[in-house]
């Protein structure tokens, strides 16, 4: 059987491998949904076929093995594409070019056992199959590396244009206490501006601190001890508050708070969904941190009224160096962070082995809902 004929009659077998292989990639404490763990497999998988069947000049023959081939088509590749995926997904270029590593081993495997003998068609099926593997991770490493080096340069320009505001605020601040009689009501708003920018930029230094170890191939620890989340809440809308002095927040509780947790990661987690919360919300809205305790897992829901976010952008909400873009922004102090808060909340999270999400419509505002089991031994 021709290899390419082979590929699609046994296609369910090989992404069902290649399923097996991907989930080893990702951090065992994630939650993968299928799509998101096959990706473009299957169509790679279908470009490989229809690429082996397809006539080739020796020039063009030439151009792949460089990874330099010409696409007919401005569109791009189902390789292309899982490149950026991948790019977003927290993949390394390592673990992307082991993916295309084990789909080549993977293939050949299946395949060889049921060639009789090794043909002159055989060898011509190997050096086509091989061929359009290495073009597919050429085009999977070449996107990859752009959305990566757009990354960077995002990066770096949200964090010179967001540290540079409260370091602002600082410096006009300074600027006041030095000089010569200055009330005590000034002063005493020149220090409040001090404490609140402190504030601002120590929430992003932790962010990048976190997005830094996690880019870095680190893994984000979480030292379980006994601990009452009602304490965490109230530590974190303190914070809350000295970050945003004109927006107000509330604290909600019932049920049994207690658990063993690690208190210090999870008043980053309510941080920083309460700091994106008063970014995104009407200054005329109370900002609300509600903690639920249950049987088996405490729910923590921070709600918000703002402008409803558009269904496409709680798909990308998490994902590291995003900041919303949604029309009708209200007033007053709105881009003041990395584009790591959420991102940070979320990998904190599944290192509770618990879940997060977001929802937003005009009725009920947004709302951002965590759920984190309870060990055995904290269970109370």
């Amino acid at each position: 059987m021709k290899l390419s004929h082979f590929i699609q009659a046994h296609i369910k077998e090989i992404l069902e491998e290649w399923d097996q292989f991907a989930l080893t990639l990702f951090p065992q404490s994630a939650h993968v949904s299928a799509r998101e763990l096959r990706d473009h497999a299957y169509e790679i998988l279908m470009e490989l076929s229809k690429d082996m069947e397809t006539a080739q000049s020796a020039q063009q023959q030439a151009d792949k093995s460089k990874g330099e081939e010409v696409k007919s088509s401005d569109a791009l590749s189902a390789a292309s594409a899982h490149g950026t995926d991948r790019h977003y997904s927290g993949f390394t270029l390592t673990e992307l070019a082991a993916e295309f590593r084990a789909l080549r081993a993977m293939v050949l495997r299946l395949w060889l056992p049921k060639i009789p003998a090794l043909t002159e068609q055989i060898a011509r099926d190997m050096v086509r199959f091989n061929e359009a593997i290495d073009q597919a991770l050429a085009e999977s490493v070449a996107t990859y590396s752009k959305q990566n080096t757009r990354a960077r340069d995002t990066f770096l320009a949200i964090l010179g244009h967001d540290l540079r505001s409260p370091l602002m605020g600082i410096r006009l601040s300074a600027k006041v206490l030095q000089k010569t009689g200055v009330t005590a009501d000034a002063v005493e708003q020149a220090g409040t501006r001090i404490l609140t920018s402190a504030a601002l930029m120590s929430s992003m230094v932790n962010d990048l601190l976190e997005y830094g170890r996690g880019q870095l191939g680190g893994v984000i620890r979480v030292n379980r001890q006994p601990v009452d989340l009602l304490d965490v809440g109230q530590a974190a809308i303190e914070e809350a508050k000295t970050a945003h002095p004109e927006i107000q927040f509330a604290l909600e509780s019932s049920g049994e708070l207690h658990g063993k947790f690690d208190g210090a990661r999870l008043q980053q987690v309510f941080s920083n969904l309460l700091n994106n919360a008063a970014q995104y919300g009407y200054q005329s809205h109370v900002v609300r941190l509600v903690l639920q305790g249950h049987a088996d897992h405490v729910s923590v829901q921070v709600c918000n009224a703002g402008p409803v976010i558009p269904p496409e952008s709680l798909q990308a909400i998490f994902d590291p160096l995003v900041q919303l873009s949604i029309g009708d922004k209200p007033t007053g102090h709105f881009s003041n962070s990395a584009g790591l808060g959420l991102f940070i909340a979320r990998e904190l999270t599944f290192g509770h082995e618990g879940t997060i999400k977001a929802e937003s419509s005009a009725e009920l505002g947004t709302v951002f809902t965590v759920q984190l089991p309870r060990s055995v031994a904290g269970a109370a």
